[in-house]
């Protein structure tokens, strides 16, 4: 594994565009970095795709272990919720897609830093916008990602609301092009295999008291949604309790039951389930135990706000609003550094599958929302 200085295409900021990534650069800098790529060996990128796919199966063990053993208190979950998440889980409703983050050096197994199974992004940039990047530099070259055609076959697991002629309202807030070019995207991947779609912001859906259901500006039910916005936002809401009386009218993707795997608190769990796991990190709820160099992180957050880092006696904190739903303590990852950049790499989990890559990078200890994408190859 190494990382690879290179001149960035002649009209690299059209051509992106052309994509469907309608941005590049942030106040901090570069959003899209063709400046540099990373080039792992075919051995490299299956032990990736093996960690992920290991991880998935012992996450899905996992949520069944808190539904056995009603462990939702500690991930800070409502009760008001947990039936809904008995049931959802039950039925099987569901999940197109997630993110895990790994720690890796090329030399030592992936660590899970954690899983966004709820609500991940930068999906666009790695199934789509590093993909023509590869095709029109590197065309002998190979890339781990599938991530496109997963997602198009994983739309199959909804097609009964394309029987019902049902369509799927697209959500997000509207303060967020990141989060607006994502939902866009798997708007999308849903419209070309035959659903039909519309989109619409969190803050335009409506609640109709009279037929006591949410409606879209038409007036048109929301009979399906996909909502780009954390299940503990909109269970905290006004209208959360109308979401839970209306849960199973309706369907949610994600669903409901993935409230266990987009906590944080699913790090102790994991941990406790199976130590010593060479793809996990140790991990405990508040407390670092006997660890001396370690990450205290809340069990519900974002974009790497709240997170305190305590290593050979210094620490570093993070600002932030989170953290009442208490913390986990997860020992302190080795994440290389190559001329001071320092990678996180995103693997996908989509239809259930581990499906590709996408590397975000910083260059300080803790990586932010607004932190380079670089994209990658293999040979």
């Amino acid at each position: 594994m190494k990382r690879v200085s290179i001149e960035p295409r002649e009209h690299w900021k059209h051509k992106v565009e052309e994509t469907g990534l309608l941005f590049f650069e942030t106040p901090e800098g570069p959003w899209w970095d063709e400046s540099a790529y990373y080039e792992f060996d075919s051995e490299e990128i299956d032990e990736l795709d093996a960690a992920a796919e290991e991880l998935h199966e012992l996450c899905l063990r996992a949520v069944q272990h808190v539904i056995d053993h009603n462990r939702f208190e500690e991930l800070a979950i409502p009760p008001p919720a947990i039936p809904l998440i008995r049931e959802s889980w039950e039925k099987r409703e569901p999940s197109l897609y997630g993110r895990f983050d790994f720690a890796y050096d090329g030399a030592n197994p992936p660590k899970m830093l954690e899983y966004n199974a709820d609500t991940p992004t930068s999906l666009l940039e790695a199934a789509v916008t590093q993909w023509f990047w590869l095709q029109e530099l590197f065309p002998q070259a190979d890339q781990f990602n599938s991530i496109h055609e997963k997602l198009e076959a994983g739309w199959r697991h909804f097609a009964r609301l394309k029987r019902e002629g049902g369509k799927i309202h697209f959500c997000c807030v509207s303060d967020h092009l990141e989060d607006l070019v994502t939902v866009t995207y798997l708007q999308d991947t849903a419209q070309s295999q035959g659903f039909l779609t519309d989109r619409i912001l969190m803050e335009e859906i409506g609640w109709d008291y009279r037929s006591h259901r949410f409606a879209d500006l038409h007036n048109i039910t929301i009979e399906n949604i996909f909502k780009l916005y954390p299940w503990e936002w909109i269970l905290d809401e006004q209208f959360g309790p109308h979401v839970l009386e209306t849960y199973t009218d309706m369907c949610w993707i994600e669903p409901i039951w993935k409230m266990i795997l987009s906590n944080k608190g699913i790090l102790p769990i994991l941990w406790e389930l199976n130590p010593e796991h060479p793809n996990l990190l140790e991990a405990y709820m508040d407390t670092p135990r006997s660890m001396k160099n370690y990450v205290r992180k809340p069990k519900l957050s974002r974009e790497g706000a709240n997170i305190s880092i305590f290593h050979e006696g210094r620490e570093i904190h993070t600002p932030g609003t989170y953290g009442e739903g208490g913390y986990v303590c997860q020992a302190l990852a080795d994440i290389p550094c190559f001329d001071g950049n320092r990678p996180v790499f995103g693997c996908w989990i989509v239809d259930g599958q581990s499906a590709g890559l996408g590397i975000r990078e910083t260059s300080g200890p803790v990586t932010f929302g607004n932190d380079r994408f670089v994209p990658h190859l293999f040979r």
